[in-house]
């Protein structure tokens, strides 16, 4: 599922821009598709335009009845009624996922045979100090098994000795869902980390879920400012 809304709030518009002589959420609609790793592959959308566009090419798209206040929502109201057991949610500003680290996540659940992990995510290293600080770069801290503690805009670890050695993580905006534990997220109200965050992941932790992160070394680009369209550009090329 890829929930793709046309009135983002840092980059209004972003996913119908131009990439490579196709909009971005065209981009990856078709990426996702051809990584054969799904059965299906929907974008979810409130917009006439994104719904419209998609349909033009022939791709599978389902307009969202109500305003969603994430993306995991808006796909939640779309699986509802469909026979699925995982979810895979790409964000539409990211036009380079790749099937590897997509595999990697699906791996988590066949290997899950109790059941325990609710959803699971990908996490990247970043050693750049801009990056790191940057609030649009959400990091991620985990616990010795990889499950996730918590996910902030802020520095976290904070370098409060700057002699012991950390890493600091990128959250990657791709999940996999239990529908389980996508249909709770969309009952449950939004709690007071979440709303101060604006981090969607962060409502699963409030809520005692089990959220088991993924290392990748495949970065990609998320289109989230004018900037990061024209980086995409010239990766594109």
């Amino acid at each position: 599922m890829i929930p793709a809304r046309y009135q983002a709030s840092r980059f209004p518009a972003k996913l119908m821009q131009d990439l490579g002589g196709k909009p971005v959420i065209v981009r990856t609609y078709e990426a996702a598709v051809q990584t054969g790793l799904f059965d299906e592959v929907y974008v979810v959308t409130d917009s006439d335009i994104i719904f419209e566009t998609i349909s033009g090419i022939g791709g599978q798209v389902l307009m969202s009845k109500t305003k969603h206040e994430s993306g995991s929502d808006r796909i939640a109201e779309a699986v509802e009624n469909m026979d699925v057991d995982i979810v895979i949610n790409v964000q539409g500003d990211e036009p380079f996922i790749d099937g590897e680290s997509l595999t990697k996540i699906i791996e988590v659940f066949k290997m899950d045979v109790d059941e325990e992990i609710d959803l699971a995510s990908l996490m990247t290293p970043i050693t750049d100090w801009n990056e790191i600080s940057n609030p649009n770069t959400v990091k991620v801290i985990v616990d010795n098994q990889d499950f996730a503690l918590y996910f902030s805009r802020s520095p976290i670890p904070y370098p409060r000795d700057e002699k012991v050695e950390a890493i600091y993580y990128k959250h990657k905006g791709i999940y996999a869902f239990r529908k389980r534990a996508l249909l709770d997220f969309q009952r449950l109200p939004m709690l007071l980390l979440e709303a101060k965050e604006k981090i969607e992941a962060i409502r699963f932790l409030e809520y005692g879920k089990k959220i088991k992160m993924v290392e990748t070394h495949v970065t990609g680009i998320e289109i989230d400012t004018p900037e990061d369209l024209e980086r995409a550009k010239k990766a594109w090329k």
